[in-house]
């Protein structure tokens, strides 16, 4: 949750390739350890080989009107995310002002859980349209 001119925190040694043409991948290796360190083995290795590649952009890009400053904010903090540290994702959501639930899980919860990504957005959802009636 950056702001116009903020880099966005890269992923350094959490199994992100160097970029090819323009392009980043997750070694297929580290995937499990560092994407979906609770999914079944299996999923985990079919979504390190099916993965789609993110642009350099995501990492790099700024945001100029971040839609957190006029607008209500829902996180799920990740507790055993290797991607994003749980640290930084507690200070990005407390930076939105964002309601936060914490979850034991990793960076692919809403693979690993489902119903727990789901139950927020429901929560969400409901006290953004209680808040238009």
């Amino acid at each position: 949750m950056l702001t116009r001119g903020e880099e966005k925190q890269k992923a350094d040694g959490r199994g992100t390739r160097p970029p090819q043409d323009g392009f980043l991948f997750l070694d297929k290796a580290k995937f499990p350890a560092s994407f979906a360190a609770d999914v079944d083995p299996e999923k985990a290795a079919f979504m390190a080989d099916s993965q789609v590649p993110w642009g350099m952009g995501a990492i790099s890009g700024a945001i100029s009107e971040p839609a957190w400053r006029t607008k209500p904010s829902w996180y799920l903090v990740t507790t055993e995310d290797k991607m994003i540290p749980p640290d930084a994702q507690r200070a990005m959501s407390k930076r939105a002002g964002a309601t936060v639930v914490e979850v034991k899980g990793s960076h692919a919860i809403y693979v690993s859980q489902p119903r727990a990504v789901a139950d927020l957005i429901e929560q969400a959802a409901t006290k953004a349209k209680a808040a238009t009636v």
